[in-house]
């Protein structure tokens, strides 16, 4: 018999996991997974127990919470010899990477259907600085947040918390100076911040990395030049329709390796968390860990 560990956040999204775990455990031992679970207490716990059931043997890590839960498990498993497999049940804030993969929001024994009905496909993740992310990275002043944002208002409000947040911090965001290299060319400039992509769906925006592939070993890297409060509020609103790649304040191309250097304090986002500070070297790790998906997008990937 397989062996699964579902590794939740019991606080995410109005703690909406944990009124359907005896209903998941259920659904994962008729389905031929022997089942336990471990509720995460403290940052970086998710680290630990994903951890220890790799070593352990476990065939499939289950992360049910938002994309810091994720992100950790991830860490969890990235330095295994053998990895297992990683499911995702979204119950975050704004759940990036299960959108990514085609598995229901917000809406857990779909999302464990989906699950348990898809396949598994090989994907890249990224490592800088020692660390691991699935999603995103990123720098930049607006960048940061995706981790101010109380969490009690996070769980209160959503995704409009984000947007609130946005809002408060725009009129006093400034560019900041860096030199980013990326597979032999060089930016040198103020930037407004930059993205480090391994899925198309960034900050609930679907169409922010447009020609993001999950496998195919690149980032997609965007980078937003120095521009004043007008031209930042034009290009928000073009990125909502996919339409800001070929704007003038707008760089956006493929990458293996991106390698950072900052004038000005800059933060590390990683996956919507804090990943320390800047300067950093973003490496593509190729198809590094096998994640459960959807049908239709498992399909899609292998067009």
């Amino acid at each position: 018999m397989k062996k699964a560990r579902i590794i939740y956040n019991p606080t995410s999204g109005r703690e909406l996991f944990k009124k359907h775990l005896p209903e998941v455990l259920q659904k994962f031992e008729q389905a031929g997974y022997e089942t336990s679970c471990h509720a995460t207490t403290c940052e970086g716990d998710a680290i630990q127990a994903a951890k220890v059931a790799g070593e352990r043997g476990f065939d499939l890590i289950v992360a049910a919470g938002g994309d810091g839960t994720i992100n950790e498990v991830v860490n969890g498993i990235a330095e295994l010899e053998e990895r297992p497999q990683l499911a995702v049940i979204p119950v975050g804030t704004t759940n990036d990477f299960a959108r990514a993969i085609g598995i229901p929001l917000n809406n857990v024994i779909q999302a464990v259907e989906v699950i348990l009905n898809g396949e598994p496909q090989k994907i890249d993740i990224g490592r800088v600085n020692d660390h691991y992310f699935i999603n995103i990275a990123g720098g930049g002043r607006l960048t940061e947040l995706t981790y101010e944002v109380p969490s009690k208002l996070k769980t209160m409000v959503g995704q409009l918390a984000y947007y609130l947040k946005g809002m408060e911090m725009l009129p006093s965001i400034r560019p900041s100076e860096v030199e980013i290299e990326y597979d032999g060319k060089l930016f040198q400039g103020e930037i407004m911040l930059f993205l480090v992509s391994l899925t198309n769906s960034v900050g609930g925006f679907e169409k922010l990395a447009p020609d993001s592939k999950l496998n195919d070993g690149m980032f997609d890297l965007l980078i937003l030049k120095k521009a004043n409060l007008a031209e930042f509020i034009r290009v928000a609103s073009l990125a909502l329709r996919g339409e800001h790649i070929n704007d003038e304040h707008i760089i956006y191309t493929k990458a293996n390796r991106v390698k950072v250097t900052n004038n000005d304090k800059m933060q590390l986002n990683l996956d919507g968390e804090y990943g320390g500070l800047l300067p950093g070297e973003f490496v593509n790790l190729y198809q590094h860990i096998d994640v459960m998906m959807s049908s239709d997008k498992a399909r899609q990937m292998e067009e």
